[in-house]
């Protein structure tokens, strides 16, 4: 209770002249994870089983289906950016969620309608006859489902992660503690998300009606608009302040300007610390990284001040904050690029570890197999059990061991995930081996559906290297979302929260065309494709021992980032220190 009073009645401002902000902390939690919970049971549930929709009740071919959900989930994570760079500069992270909700929801009920109004669809598929393509105007009217929720992803996605942890005061412990419970929880909730999605909506589409089965997402999604407006009054609403991509350019043009002038001695001394009265941006102190940027804050006799001490010419002079907040997205670009190799082994669990699933024994009675798709809810099902035991269990221990908050650092997280990526696919690799040995050397149980016959071996083998996976992602997906929150400018947070999905939309297209250039490759060999649809004909365990090569190279690559890279405020945490000692020093010499 405390805690709760500490967090609502704590300023942003010390000024008596500037209005308290009260902080709703946890009171603002079952508003902001409800939003999120219902939105993730909606999303998840209305694309987790796309493909079969579009194959089912559209009569596409399966390589054009495909397509269309590889163009629709790249353009999704892609969008990101647009509405990260639109809340940060424009409308502020409430409105664009509220907008974002709105557009999802629509987008989800015109899918729903598509599936039923027979009118929307093509009719059904007789057995052994032609099917019928969909008509230009049904298939438009699917197309404007997709672009609804394109919408609706660019701008939730971003945005509410940030839109969460502004509700807790960053400058009190009970602050920062409820801001890393929330980055837990929020993955807690996506995982429990995926996995009623998986079993549940997916049943319902797939064996009783997809008109139901689409329209449980979109009632979902109904009550996700209506949870986050109800908390409006709770909400801490942060303005947005300009572009702060702006201020990026500004850097970059006067720092190539002044690309001639000479480097002051004293940069922390010389330079132009100018820093506006109402920034929401944490004061920055002067970085050895990087020295050319300095260049943009050098003042010389062109150079003009306004009476309040900003710079006439900001393309021309900036300052030390402005050249520090450049300096900390160009620290963080290394370390996000790594994650895009990160991301190769956990999407390849989504692809080929389900083609497995189908080459093997899935049966749990004589008369039941688990559909090869829903084998995914191990990955689930290790995160969410993991996540709470590292929250409450893990981290006090670790904290004590290393006196760290958090006890891991951000970067030790995310090298343990990814770590743990390589593993994964290592065991991918070894139990795709064993299977394709036995599906060759002993009895079989009959024909997969893709062709080949399918192995005697148990389709439980595939939980070790589902579990791996969801452990990586419990390591590396959380600390990766906080490490871009914290680290990036406060002003642009919701730009931080669109780079992990920058990052896997780009690494599942490295991924297809990974995919695409071994099939090319070794199609063409004598050894044979390493990836037919028959995977006893096949080899992947090659091509998952090929991206494990690759893991190995990224971690070293990882590690070299991480050694280089610098915590913004680490130098003032320093100086902290230092000042400390020196007292500390004095007071034992007196």
């Amino acid at each position: 209770m405390e805690n709760n009073k500490e967090e609502e009645e704590k300023t942003t401002n010390s000024s008596s002249e500037e209005p308290a902000t009260k902080y709703g902390g946890i009171k603002a939690m079952p508003f902001v994870l409800g939003n999120e919970t219902f939105e993730k049971l909606g999303t998840i549930g209305s694309s987790a089983n796309l493909a079969v929709y579009l194959t089912s009740v559209f009569n596409m071919k399966g390589a054009s289906a495909a397509t269309l959900i590889n163009v629709f989930n790249g353009t999704t994570n892609l969008a990101t950016l647009v509405g990260a760079f639109l809340s940060d500069t424009y409308f502020g992270r409430y409105k664009t969620l509220g907008f974002a909700s709105v557009s999802s929801f629509l987008g989800m009920l015109i899918l729903m309608l598509t599936a039923a109004i027979s009118t929307l669809h093509p009719p059904q598929c007789a057995p052994g006859s032609t099917c019928i393509s969909p008509t230009p105007w049904q298939l438009a009217f699917l197309l404007s489902a997709f672009v609804f929720l394109v919408i609706g992803a660019g701008g939730i996605r971003p945005c509410n992660l940030a839109f969460g942890a502004d509700q807790f005061n960053p400058d009190t412990e009970s602050g920062k503690r409820g801001t890393n419970s929330f980055f837990n929880w929020y993955f807690f909730t996506y995982t429990f998300a995926v996995m009623v999605c998986v079993t549940g909506v997916v049943y319902v589409q797939s064996d009783i009606s997809w008109a139901i089965g689409l329209g449980i997402p979109a009632v979902l999604m109904f009550f996700s608009c209506v949870t986050f407006f109800i908390g409006t009054f709770i909400y801490v609403i942060v303005k947005p302040q300009g572009s702060p991509l702006t201020s990026v350019a500004q850097v970059l043009v006067a720092a190539s300007w002044k690309r001639g002038v000479k480097q002051p001695q004293n940069p922390a001394i010389s330079l132009f610390n100018y820093v506006p009265a109402k920034t929401i941006n944490t004061k920055l102190s002067h970085t050895e990284q990087f020295r050319f940027l300095d260049k943009a804050a050098i003042v010389t006799a062109e150079d003009q001040i306004n009476l309040d001490g900003s710079a006439t010419n900001p393309w021309k002079l900036c300052s030390i904050q402005q050249v520090e907040e450049v300096k900390c997205l160009v620290r963080i670009l290394p370390i996000w690029s790594a994650a895009i190799i990160f991301h190769i082994p956990l999407i390849q669990q989504q692809t080929y570890a389900i083609f497995q699933a189908l080459q093997l024994d899935r049966r749990l009675t004589s008369g039941f197999r688990v559909p090869a798709a829903t084998y995914i809810i191990f990955t689930m099902l290790t995160l969410t059990i993991w996540i709470p035991i590292y929250d409450r269990r893990v981290v006090p221990f670790v904290q004590k061991l290393t006196g760290k908050d958090g006890g891991f650092t951000l970067l030790q997280r995310m090298g343990i995930g990814i770590a743990l990526a390589v593993l994964c696919v290592l065991v991918s690799g070894v139990v795709e081996g064993q299977r394709r040995h036995i599906a060759l050397t002993r009895p079989t149980l009959g024909v997969a559906p893709k062709g080949g016959t399918i192995s005697s071996m148990s389709s439980m083998w595939l939980i070790p290297q589902l579990a791996l996976a969801g452990l990586s992602e419990g390591f590396n997906y959380v600390a990766q979302i906080e490490f871009y929150y914290k680290q990036f400018p406060e002003n642009m947070r919701s730009i931080a929260g669109s780079f992990m999905f920058a990052g896997i939309a780009l690494a599942n297209y490295v991924s297809g065309f990974l995919v695409s250039t071994v099939h090319h490759i070794t199609s063409r060999s004598r050894h044979g494709d390493w990836l037919p649809d028959d995977l006893n004909k096949g080899r992947l365990d090659y091509f998952y021992y090929l991206i494990s090569a690759l893991g190995v190279l990224n971690f070293a690559y990882f590690l070299v980032c991480a050694k280089w890279y610098r915590y913004k405020g680490a130098d003032d945490e320093i100086s902290i220190e230092m000042t400390k000692e020196t007292q500390g020093s004095q007071n034992h010499m007196v």
